[in-house]
């Protein structure tokens, strides 16, 4: 697919998708673990479990957040990219927004892991952000630099195949090859050579050295989704047709080889990035088809407030009490709710953040990166 086949229009489904992925990160995950807690209706309970990270191997979705988000970020790219190139603005001036880009989210990163505190010892320099801002530098360089659909995909398999490979047959000292635990998995090895500072998992780190390199993947296959959605060549329920089988096949595909090779969203396997990419295919599909099809869009407005200050909220987690004004507003009616006080302080945190970005939605006002 080239260029010339691309058209200009902003997905409605895109921020409203966003949205609904940040919201599990900014309470709605707490809010349901805690519902999961104090109800005994099974679907409650089932989804509360849902809402935590699996231990090491599997899957939950509370697991899909990141890798949405980073596939979301993909999707962007030919919105942001590749439409520039069809007016005639040249890829070398491109270069450095991109960089730009991954320079602000890796400090973005920082300040968000502490570094303000200046504890550089014990500071742990991989990032949410910093892994969003290297794979969405490098899948963009690849999507800058490609100029066909199939070489795109080539990219995309050989990423995800090259690091199957170095997983499954490069040996580890003391453990060897295809070793899947913490301390045995290549990726906790190359991080504790190279990595400075702390890890998350204290053998490995999540958002380590060879986790990048494999999140580029679904990164790059957002960019591939985006290409879908903004060609000419294909009619709308043809492009939902296409995310949604092919997101059915990579679901399919990763289970399958789950067999042998284990889904861990921690080493970023590339099992993992098949199955959550399958699941982003066929969510986007799903979201495009409701909103921007068949325009079912009263209902988008909490995400999409949300989602257009994605970076915002975020990073201002770190830093706005968000639960001390949850609790000065609520306390008094929190405790009298009896065993469902967390709930209402819960919900008053999501209340307040969305006011906060409701207000900066009213004013006009959105972060870009």
């Amino acid at each position: 697919m080239t260029e010339s086949k691309i058209t200009q229009h902003r997905l409605l489904s895109l921020d409203t998708l966003r949205g609904f992925d940040m919201f599990w990160i900014i309470g709605g995950d707490i809010l349901f673990r805690t519902l999961g807690k104090l109800s005994d209706q099974p679907v409650l309970t089932w989804w509360g479990t849902q809402m935590e990270h699996v231990e090491w191997k599997g899957f939950h979705a509370y697991d899909l957040v990141f890798p949405l988000f980073m596939f979301i970020a993909g999707v962007t790219i030919p919105y942001a990219l590749l439409q520039k190139l069809e007016k005639g603005v040249s890829k070398t001036s491109l270069y450095p927004k991109i960089f730009k880009r991954a320079v602000i989210l890796i400090i973005f990163g920082f300040i968000y892991n502490g570094f303000l505190q200046l504890d550089v010892s014990t500071f742990r320099y991989a990032s949410v952000l910093g892994q969003i801002g290297i794979a969405y530098l490098l899948a963009s360089l690849i999507m800058l630099n490609t100029k066909s659909m199939l070489s795109r995909i080539f990219w995309f398999a050989g990423i995800l195949g090259i690091y199957a490979l170095i997983q499954l047959i490069v040996p580890v000292p003391g453990f060897g090859p295809g070793v899947f635990t913490p301390e045995g998995i290549i990726n906790g090895y190359i991080d504790r050579i190279f990595l400075p500072g702390s890890l998350y998992g204290g053998t490995f780190d999540p958002e380590g050295l060879l986790c990048i390199v494999s999140a580029t993947g679904i990164t790059l296959l957002g960019a591939l989704c985006g290409l879908i959605l903004l060609s000419k060549q294909y009619r709308q329920y043809s492009k939902v047709l296409i995310l949604v089988i092919g997101g059915i096949v990579l679901i399919i595909l990763g289970s399958v080889l789950n067999t042998w090779y284990p889904v861990i969203k921690s080493a970023w396997t590339t099992t993992f990035n098949l199955l959550a990419g399958g699941i982003s295919m066929v969510l986007l599909g799903v979201f495009y088809l409701v909103i921007d099809v068949w325009k079912f869009q009263g209902w988008t407005l909490f995400f999409r407030v949300i989602g257009l200050n994605s970076i915002t909220i975020y990073m201002a987690t770190c830093f706005v009490p968000f639960w001390e004004i949850s609790q000065f507003f609520l306390g008094g009616l929190a405790r009298l709710s009896g065993t469902f006080e967390p709930v209402i302080i819960i919900l008053g945190v999501i209340t307040v953040e969305w006011l906060f970005l409701y207000f900066l939605y009213k004013k006009r006002i959105f972060l870009k990166v």
